[in-house]
């Protein structure tokens, strides 16, 4: 599948933003401690990818309620969902200088009734956008840091109904945003998350 840039300015896929505020000091101090464990920008976007999908549970995976959706409440309160994790990835990687962008999938949801959209991020490297999905691995569920070859948590069924975005975003989807604030839990959030885009 080719990705689509939405924006042609790479820059865009740079800037902070209210959801991607990555200058802001959690995301910061964040940074800057995992960059001192990396040697190149490739290092630290992977260090950076291992922490948001391991060390922030997936608000569903570990049965939270919280709901946030700004890059530095996901770091600071150590939950979100898929969209919250690509968000706090994206803010930690546009916080080092790695051009990050955010892209969805459509998937039937869990129960096979319906579908929602998953939210993931692409990295630039080497002149070329690359797929990371950081949602956090479980039974069935195997996602790792890849620039040969995606490793994504989640594979489309096109025969299901289910959809590989190829836009790249250089902010959240209006539809996916408007669902994270206006929920008060997780549980109101998984009934209006949104089914396509």
């Amino acid at each position: 599948m080719e990705l689509i840039q939405e924006n042609p300015d790479l820059s865009a896929y740079l800037a902070a933003d209210e959801v991607i505020d990555h200058d802001h000091p959690v995301v910061r101090k964040t940074a800057a401690r995992l960059a001192k464990e990396a040697e190149d920008s490739y290092a630290y976007a992977r260090l950076a990818f291992e922490f948001v999908r391991d060390a922030i549970p997936h608000a569903q995976d570990s049965g939270d309620l919280r709901v946030t959706w700004r890059a530095s409440d996901v770091l600071e309160q150590g939950t979100g969902i898929c969209y919250a994790k690509a968000h706090a990835l994206a803010a930690l990687l546009r916080a080092e200088d790695i051009p990050t962008a955010l892209c969805y999938q459509r998937l039937l949801h869990d129960d096979g009734a319906g579908h929602a959209v998953h939210g993931l991020v692409a990295v630039r490297f080497n002149g070329a956008w690359h797929r990371q999905d950081p949602r956090g691995n479980k039974p069935g569920v195997d996602a790792r840091f890849s620039l040969d070859g995606e490793r994504l948590a989640f594979a489309v069924d096109p025969a299901s109904g289910e959809v590989d975005y190829p836009v790249l975003h250089a902010q959240p989807h209006p539809a996916v945003l408007a669902a994270l604030e206006a929920a008060p839990d997780r549980p109101h959030l998984w009934q209006t998350l949104p089914a396509e885009l």
